[in-house]
């Protein structure tokens, strides 16, 4: 409670963030769930106005092809989404009982300067050569940046017909693995490449080739087996193959429409400042 004293927002982006099946269980339920639940008594407990909780889009079903909204049926897949799935349960029972204004903010793969996420590491090996192009499999892959979120956050705090509402929070475009390959190889070949002495800036082409789909799948079952032998997650497995290749679409439609918010940065530009 003395944490809380004398605040009047409280935004909530602490969390264990490994979403894959094969981490800690225990883990998120003690820090995405139980750690959210006590922050929301001891605001309550100390008179806080605002409690804006930072969700993720594995608090819902896997969408599959599918491009979904809030109101998509089923349960999250992994421990990370249900413990985050409960939590949000818990914001939201809070908000009525206190009459806290209280916001879950579910959101896509975020990436931004100074991120340690999927889509900064995948930058890291493509800028040291090790990560090859992908395939263009024609999956959708949601994503926002840092800063759209921010402004997300700013929103929702103030916004009286937010209260009690869970939004995704995304790009309205959904891109493929193959085009967010292309983005970041494209900056990070102009990050390095010198400028020529006649003052033009130099221009990278996309590369033509990728690694075959059936390939990187056989790898993900290889990795599956070795870490089954080693007792440990290896960094090619199927679900990091599945990451890459397959969708994952969300729409943010529902904060676009009640609220007006929109995402303002695109790929292109996103992927420049990340590379910064």
């Amino acid at each position: 409670m003395e944490a809380c004293a004398g605040v009047d927002t409280i935004f909530h982006c602490a969390g264990y963030a490994h979403a894959f099946a094969s981490s800690d269980p225990d883990a998120h339920w003690r820090i995405n769930f139980e750690g959210t639940r006590n922050l929301l008594a001891a605001a309550g407990a100390a008179g806080v106005r605002c409690f804006v909780f930072l969700s993720s889009v594995k608090a819902m079903a896997e969408p599959g092809d599918e491009c979904v909204d809030e109101d998509w049926p089923g349960e999250p897949a992994t421990p990370y989404g249900r413990a985050k799935r409960a939590a949000e349960d818990a914001v939201l029972e809070a908000g009525a009982k206190i009459g806290m204004h209280v916001v879950n903010l579910r959101l896509a793969m975020v990436y931004g300067r100074g991120g340690r996420g999927n889509l900064e590491r995948m930058a890291r090996g493509i800028r040291t050569g090790w990560f090859p192009p992908l395939p263009e499999t024609g999956n959708r892959r949601s994503l926002v940046h840092v800063s759209d979120v921010v402004a997300a956050m700013r929103l929702v705090a103030d916004a009286p017909a937010a209260n009690g509402r869970t939004y995704i929070v995304a790009d309205p475009q959904a891109y493929s693995g193959r085009q967010i390959y292309d983005a970041i190889y494209v900056n990070t070949r102009d990050a390095i490449s010198p400028v020529p002495k006649w003052g033009f800036p130099s221009v990278t082409p996309t590369l033509r080739w990728s690694v075959p789909v059936g390939l990187l799948r056989g790898g993900g079952k290889v990795g599956d087996a070795l870490g089954m032998l080693l007792r440990r997650p290896l960094p090619l497995s199927s679900e990091v193959v599945s990451r890459l290749l397959d969708s994952a679409c969300y729409s943010p439609a529902r904060i676009q429409g009640e609220l007006g918010w929109r995402a303002k940065i695109g790929l292109a530009e996103g992927v420049r400042e990340m590379l910064r």
